[in-house]
């Protein structure tokens, strides 16, 4: 799908991946777009940047929260209101909460919320209008380690993997009708969102820029690829992982004790 002259939703916008790809979607002729964020003062100044860089694209701005679906189903609204139609939805809002098996429900249940669920909800709100209108693109922002795994962290890894398992399915029940859908998986990016964590090995193959990223993303919308890798090497793991999944077991246990090691203040 070409940008120009679409209307684009994105969540996440304030900071990061969000904020690259409304900068790059804006470079490429956008329509209009409607930015959200849960940080509503980032978000609003973000948008006075955008609005005075790119006076032709129409730019609007709202607060949400996506673990609530009644905001999500707000922030639809807001843009099918201002701009009649929705054409492309970035699904990108994240967080990084590290859990395992004995993290308290309350984590796994904010990731699954934020990874998950607010996905599914978006779906709810924006499919059935694409459908109608015989055509739509729905990118979820999800991770290498959706593919792969996480090794700090089982909360993190599951609702990734959870992402993709809902996109692929958007896909297969949705592509005859126009939609189409893509899952954005990079391994380490230099956002907000990865402070802190770039030492704990999740940058193996080199941290990419959040413009790196928004590159890649119009790249993948415009060849309508299921998986956009910012990080190619993703696509030979994953292969491993698929035809040898004991050695690629083996391999990740390598990895984690490497880790393990790495970040043992002793």
């Amino acid at each position: 799908m070409d940008i120009t002259g679409r209307v684009i939703v994105i969540t996440g916008a304030a900071s990061g991946i969000g904020a690259a790809m409304a900068r790059r979607f804006a470079a490429e002729g956008a329509h209009a777009l409607v930015l959200a964020d849960i940080q509503a003062a980032p978000l609003e100044a973000f948008g006075q940047v955008l609005r005075a860089a790119f006076p032709a694209v129409r730019i609007a701005t709202q607060a949400c929260d996506v673990t609530r679906e009644a905001d999500i189903q707000a922030l639809a609204a807001l843009a099918i209101e201002r701009f009649g139609r929705i054409d492309i939805y970035c699904s990108n809002a994240g967080l990084v909460l590290d859990g395992d098996e004995t993290a308290p429900d309350e984590v796994w249940t904010l990731n699954w919320n934020i990874h998950v669920m607010a996905n599914v909800w978006a779906a709810r709100a924006v499919i059935p209008d694409m459908v109608t209108l015989g055509e739509g693109y729905f990118l979820i922002t999800a991770s290498a380690a959706g593919l792969l795994t996480s090794l700090p962290s089982a909360s993190y890894a599951v609702t990734k993997h959870a992402a993709i398992a809902l996109a692929e399915k958007l896909a297969i029940d949705h592509g005859d009708q126009g939609i189409r859908v893509s899952a954005l998986c990079p391994q380490a990016v230099d956002t907000p969102l990865m402070q802190g964590r770039l030492g704990k090995g999740a940058a193996l193959d080199g941290v990419a820029t959040p413009e790196d990223v928004a590159d890649c993303v119009v790249q993948g919308l415009a060849e309508e690829r299921f998986l956009i890798l910012p990080h190619p090497k993703v696509r030979d793991y994953f292969a491993v992982k698929a035809t040898d999944y004991e050695r690629w077991l083996a391999g990740m246990r390598r990895g984690l004790a490497k880790v393990r090691a790495a970040n043992d203040p002793g």
